[in-house]
């Protein structure tokens, strides 16, 4: 499916962009199949994609995978896909918000699951922190996304990019930058680049942890206010000052370090020490 097409369908059923809904939809075939590509999509493969849009990807999705299964909010676009897919057995589309899905209930019995999106930019950290958070059984995901948040995502310690998304990827993934992608690929054209990335879901998380919600409190206290040391960013932890110097000395880090100089493992034992002392 070209820019040609795309607008064809579009005029076709006189479809109309919702800017609240972020919608911009991919023109660029080399695109599509650096992403399809890029997920390793095989037969066996039960693919949940969110945001199909009028079905670009869809279609070169449904002819690698076992079964396709869509998420899509715009009621305008359910019969357009329904039209324009008919032809595959293999797909299903799913009328519902995607941050509001219990995954499970359409994941079943299914082993190999992969997730597949050309997310909207305003809903990428909170659609990717659920996917995670929640532990549904995804063997990948492999998102379309603005270029910023994903050099955020893959970025590692001492760099600008480094923050809480960082770490909440990287304890769950392993991450794969697979393609750059213009503000030009897309119709209506955005006003920043995407980026395609792949996370691989870790057998076990990257680090033990005693108390993962305490973790990421930790991690987010420390990124709130990046410019100032471990000691000072992590007052609002319920800990009082000589035990928050023990959890400092038994972790073995330096209270004068900034959080984005911490890796995933370093968050670990400075948590894990916190959470013996509370």
């Amino acid at each position: 499916m070209d820019k040609v097409s795309t607008l064809d369908i579009v005029k076709k059923y006189g479809f109309r962009f919702s800017k609240s809904l972020g919608q911009n939809f991919l023109i660029d075939n080399t695109v599509l199949q650096d992403i399809v590509e890029g997920a390793n999509i095989s037969e066996d493969d039960f693919v949940i994609e969110i945001g199909p849009g009028i079905g670009t990807l869809t279609k070169e999705l449904l002819l690698k995978a076992k079964k396709v299964c869509s998420i899509e909010l715009d009621s305008d676009l359910i019969p357009i896909l329904e039209e324009e897919l008919k032809e595959f057995k293999n797909f299903e589309i799913i009328h519902k918000d995607a941050l509001k899905i219990d995954y499970n209930e359409i994941i079943g019995e299914e082993k190999s699951v992969k997730l597949v999106a050309n997310l909207p930019y305003y809903v990428t950290t909170p659609i990717i922190a659920k996917l995670l958070n929640d532990h549904y059984n995804f063997k990948s995901l492999t998102i379309m996304i603005q270029k910023e948040v994903a050099e955020r995502i893959v970025s590692k310690p001492d760099c600008k990019e480094y923050g809480a998304i960082s770490i909440l990827v990287q304890y769950y993934c392993d991450t794969e930058i697979i393609r750059k992608v213009s503000h030009a690929s897309f119709v209506p054209e955005p006003k920043v680049d995407s980026m395609v990335i792949r996370l691989d879901r870790l057998t076990e998380p990257r680090t033990k942890l005693d108390n993962v919600e305490l973790f990421f409190k930790v991690v987010r206290s420390s990124f709130n206010m990046r410019r100032k040391t471990l000691w000072n960013a992590l007052k609002s932890i319920p800990l009082d000052k000589d035990k928050l110097e023990i959890a400092f000395h038994e972790s073995g880090i330096d209270p004068k370090r900034r959080g984005e100089t911490l890796s995933v493992e370093e968050f670990g034992k400075l948590s894990n020490c916190i959470n013996k002392l509370l």
